[in-house]
């Protein structure tokens, strides 16, 4: 019995022992529901938004769209940069069975380059396999229709068409335009500091140079972007949403284009730079160095062979001489000169100097030459003017002092940047005593401060420099910023530039910029001034200054002869000058390098060429104004 009420005892235990188990797992059950149920209500309302834009990105991709970049005009409406259609070859490398084979037999068909399949194998490894790699920029027709004809003998290669730049006028403008080209690695990391490299996601190419560069925030315009679905591997379905790019400004520049190629003509095979500028607003009519080079060149794809040849071509093409080139200025800040003689009051209208044909510094014996080796006789400033004289120059120069000389012409420009809008400029270099200490820590020594009298020693300016300098005579002092850029056009409004000056020339006494003018107008018109027989029978008046440049070093005994000389060590000629004399409508630069002749000889009579064109070019619409009711 005892053992039997044991038992029972022990039943009863195991029985509450699985009524407690089960009441514990029914606990852990609804418990575990309960979970469920909250991360549920947490995934599916709380989390819905979220999740459903990471579904949404696995399944929608955005992609960017290029905005079509701004068109570039002349004054007149002639269109200077454009955006043309090209057919480009690119290749899915998953669609292709066998890539090796395919490249060789394109090759064969297309006649690619070792160097286009290496460039195609680059950017083969920076895309995925399902997505379109470049093969070919651009195609000519005939590879175009020979692809076409086969084009069902390689699967996952296509003709695709797209726009790039092009400058139908070529090598004429490329130091103003500029061009564009490839975006390398050093624009992705500058886009990324500005912080607009999203707004490039789909662009190929960006501005480099000249106003392509400079503007190229106003050119580029914004991306664009179209959203696509996309399967689990990446490969587009359907087109969701398009968001259209906003395509770039148009900018109308100040140059006529005419003007332009007619420089061009004149300048021909000779190394140099003309530039034409009106005097008030610092607009650039025309603006061309030589040599140049096609800019289509970079914006469709520059082999190494070309680029290889314009960098180690002796006459320096990508050198802009207009902004770059660093010349002695001559004679042709001599009436510059002239007003700072006069302020200073080291010289008057009426003070005259001896010019035996030299000059020399009392106790040394070198003497200094006038370019007339019999010399000028005695020689006033408006007749050291006309005449070109050195000697005159020479005594200005020693008295004045190197120290007041720079303080002065700083002013007129010469040693700092114009602000011209492109990046392409130099200061050149306006001497000092302090400047030759920093650079050579030496002393200046009074003979340099004699040849500072006639643009020549440590002195060198950009032609762009002589233009500002020379409107400054033109306006009595007003100092223009020089421009290419006219207007900006967009959506149908076009706004004009900003028009810039920087602080003028302020002299004591105003009558000083009639002295040195009259002697300018006296340079054309008098029949001793340099360059009176370039300009003699023309129906229009000017005035101006020529100028005839050292570029070697002749010795004391030595005797010039261009003939004999090497090419490379022959004089520049030089011009500098305004039309009308009155109220001058431009102002025109020019520089002629190593050449045989002098300003007068040389660049006198090719700006007489140009003003003859300029002038002629303008009479039927001052025929057309004057006979309107």
């Amino acid at each position: 019995m005892r053992r039997r009420r044991t038992t029972i005892r022990d039943h009863h235990a195991e029985s509450a022992l699985f009524g407690r188990r089960v009441v514990v797992a029914l606990v852990i059950v609804v418990s575990v529901f309960m979970i469920l149920l909250a991360n549920m209500y947490q995934l599916q309302v709380k989390q819905f938004e979220t999740f459903q834009t990471r579904s949404n990105d696995n399944r929608i991709k955005v992609v960017p769209l290029a905005p079509n970049r701004g068109l570039i005009y002349d004054r007149n409406g002639k269109l200077l940069a454009e955006n043309i259609p090209v057919l480009s070859l690119e290749v899915v490398p998953e669609r292709v069975e066998d890539l090796t084979q395919t490249l060789t037999d394109l090759s064969n068909l297309l006649g690619l380059t070792q160097e286009q399949l290496d460039q195609f194998e680059r950017n083969r490894k920076r895309e995925r396999r399902f997505e379109q790699v470049i093969l070919l920029d651009q195609m000519s027709e005939a590879q175009a229709a020979r692809f076409a004809a086969r084009q069902h003998e390689f699967p996952g290669v296509s003709i695709e068409a797209r726009l790039v730049r092009y400058y139908p006028y070529g090598e004429t403008l490329t130091h103003a335009l500029g061009y564009v080209a490839k975006i390398n690695q050093r624009d992705v990391q500058r886009l990324k500091e500005q912080g607009i490299n999203a707004n490039y996601a789909a662009t190929r190419t960006i501005g480099k140079l000249g106003v392509e560069g400079y503007y190229e925030e106003q050119l580029h315009g914004t991306v664009g972007y179209q959203q696509i679905e996309v399967d689990i591997h990446g490969r587009q379905l359907r087109t969701l949403e398009i968001e259209p790019p906003i395509p770039g400004q148009d900018l109308v520049l100040e140059i006529d284009i005419e003007l332009q190629l007619q420089a061009q003509k004149i300048l021909g095979e000779q190394r140099g730079t003309i530039i034409v500028m009106d005097p008030e607003d610092g607009g650039i009519l025309a603006m061309v160095s030589q040599p140049s080079y096609d800019p289509n060149w970079f914006a469709q794809g520059i082999s190494v062979e070309q680029y290889r040849g314009l960098l180690n071509s002796r006459h320096s093409p990508l050198l802009n001489r207009a902004t770059q080139g660093g010349y002695p200025p001559a004679s042709t800040i001599k009436p510059q000169l002239a007003v700072v003689g006069l302020e200073e009051g080291t010289i008057t209208r009426d003070s005259q100097v001896w010019d035996p044909g030299w000059f020399q510094i009392k106790g040394v014996n070198h003497k200094y030459r006038d370019w007339l080796s019999w010399g000028h006789g005695w020689v006033n400033v408006d007749t050291a003017i006309i005449e070109s004289c050195d000697t005159f120059y020479y005594d200005l120069a020693l008295k004045l002092g190197i120290d007041t000389i720079s303080e002065h012409m700083y002013q007129y420009g010469f040693g700092e940047l114009t602000g011209i809008d492109i990046g392409e400029e130099s200061a050149a270099v306006m001497p000092s005593r302090g400047w030759k200490r920093a650079r050579f820590n030496q002393p200046w020594y009074a003979g340099e401060t004699v040849s500072i009298g006639i643009g020549q020693s440590y002195w060198t300016v950009t032609p762009m420099q002589l233009a500002v300098a020379t409107a400054v005579m033109v306006n009595r002092g007003g100092r223009p910023v020089p421009r290419l850029l006219g207007a900006i056009q967009d959506a149908g409004i076009e706004l004009p530039a900003v028009i810039e000056q920087k602080p003028p020339v302020q002299l004591r006494n105003p009558e000083h910029w009639d002295i040195a003018l009259d002697g300018m107008e006296k340079v054309v018109s008098s029949i001793k001034g340099t360059a009176h027989k370039a300009f003699k029978g023309a129906d229009y008046t000017s005035a101006g200054k020529t100028g005839t440049a050292q570029v070697r070093s002749i010795g004391q005994d030595e005797e010039y002869n261009a003939e004999e000389i090497a090419e490379r060590y022959r004089d520049n000629a030089m011009y500098v000058g305004y039309a009308p004399a009155e109220n001058p409508e431009v102002v025109i630069v020019i520089t002629a390098e190593n050449v045989i002749g002098g300003g007068g000889s040389v660049a006198a009579p090719m700006a007489r060429e140009l003003l003859d064109f300029y002038f002629a070019a303008k009479q039927p619409e001052e025929t057309v104004a004057a006979n309107a009711p």
